[in-house]
């Protein structure tokens, strides 16, 4: 039985993509299905590819306490929750019904550059600003604490001289799309053989 994933996002969803994509495409038995996208943004980008894909849609309200978004998650019978792009905290109810269970990706090497307020433009600005030679991608658990939950995996990509914000941050992106996928994939099956064993 597939692993039933929520994705969540804000933005385009270029990694949501990249995810069902790759979940579409491995010929071996299918570990786990995106079966909800659900975003805070009503006009997200997201929801329109969730639906071109055939996937169920929600929209939430970013400022709840959790309840409306937790319920959402239960509604689907949720096992893992992939944040793809989502900008807000996730709230503290929902990271401990479904502690180890919330994946995330941050487009630099954690611990540098992450924390409240570091998403996007401004971490490839902070990582260029710094002369960092190197940046990367990182996916890990997510936690009570911005970008500080267990590492599960990391890529690195060289930082070139001549790079800008935005050249940095399509070389990265390019990275996220292959390394965020398969770190889902690997988390869905350590999570189906726990259930094996205790069973």
């Amino acid at each position: 039985m597939p692993s039933r994933l929520a994705v969540l996002a804000s933005g385009r969803g270029s990694n949501l993509q990249a995810i069902i994509d790759h979940f579409d495409n491995i010929a071996r038995e299918r570990v786990a299905k995106v079966v909800l996208v659900a975003s805070n943004r009503a006009d997200s980008p997201a929801l329109i590819r969730a639906a071109t894909a055939s996937i169920d849609i929600a929209h939430f309200d970013g400022a709840d306490d959790g309840t409306q978004l937790l319920a959402l998650l239960q509604k689907f019978r949720i096992d893992l929750v992939v944040l793809a792009g989502y900008l807000k905290r996730i709230p503290s109810k929902v990271i401990h019904e479904y502690a180890g269970r919330i994946i995330n990706i941050h487009p630099a090497l954690l611990p540098a550059f992450g924390g409240e307020g570091m998403y996007g433009a401004r971490v490839h600005e902070a990582v260029i600003a710094a002369g960092a030679k190197e940046s990367g991608v990182t996916v890990h658990l997510v936690d009570d604490d911005y970008d500080r939950g267990p590492i599960l995996a990391q890529w690195r990509v060289p930082v070139e001289k001549s790079d800008t914000a935005e050249s940095l941050a399509a070389r990265v992106l390019n990275v996220e799309h292959i390394v965020y996928p398969r770190t889902v994939e690997m988390v869905a099956m350590l999570q189906q053989l726990e259930s094996k064993t205790s069973s």
